[in-house]
């Protein structure tokens, strides 16, 4: 009977809160991925984008999910290499994608409305244009300039389309392929 006096918030979905970030320690790749972005601004660009776009037609039914969760979530998909279903599944379950969705606190309560189903995040997906993403890697971009994790001489944002096989050539690319052309030259050559 003891046991289930402090487990009665987990299956009534009241009691305290659990704090996700005290579960996430500090050195876990994804918490430390998710703290690279500026999150506030790439949420505010993508409401203003939707906003002039998507206007809202009523303001009723349920609120819906916060766009910091599906940014993440999308994000995390092609980070983690995993489909629609699996990134939504690892959110019920996984506390280092919850911290990155911005899920501070958590209890189990019986609606869940954090959670994500992989339709909606395909809807959202949906609703990206060529201009909104632009605007996301300038934004990402700055943002990485400003923490000095890149200088300006390294960021390359490359918005051309290029057919699948065929490869364009950059001063990057060129960059790369005379380091490692040169690095192989000084590894074969004989000693004396």
């Amino acid at each position: 009977m003891r046991l289930l006096r402090h487990l009665q918030h987990w299956l009534g979905g009241t009691g305290p809160s659990i704090v996700v970030a005290d579960f996430v320690p500090d050195v876990h790749p994804i918490r430390r991925w998710a703290d690279t972005f500026p999150w506030d601004q790439l949420v505010a660009a993508i409401e203003h984008s939707f906003a002039r776009r998507f206007p809202k037609k009523s303001a009723a039914g349920r609120p819906g999910v916060q766009v910091r969760v599906f940014l993440a979530l999308e994000l995390l998909k092609h980070q983690l290499t995993c489909s629609d279903e699996a990134i939504c599944d690892r959110l019920r379950t996984d506390f280092a994608v919850m911290y990155a969705c911005g899920i501070r606190e958590v209890q189990a309560n019986r609606d869940q409305a954090h959670f994500v189903c992989p339709e909606t995040l395909a809807t959202f997906r949906a609703r990206f244009d060529g201009a909104l993403m632009d605007e996301l890697l300038a934004i990402q971009a700055a943002a990485a300039m400003d923490a000095g994790l890149v200088s300006p001489a390294h960021v390359l944002i490359d918005t051309f389309p290029a057919e699948q096989g065929s490869q364009r050539v950059t001063d990057a690319t060129t960059l790369y392929k005379a380091q490692k052309k040169s690095s192989r030259s000084s590894s074969t050559s004989p000693t004396l």
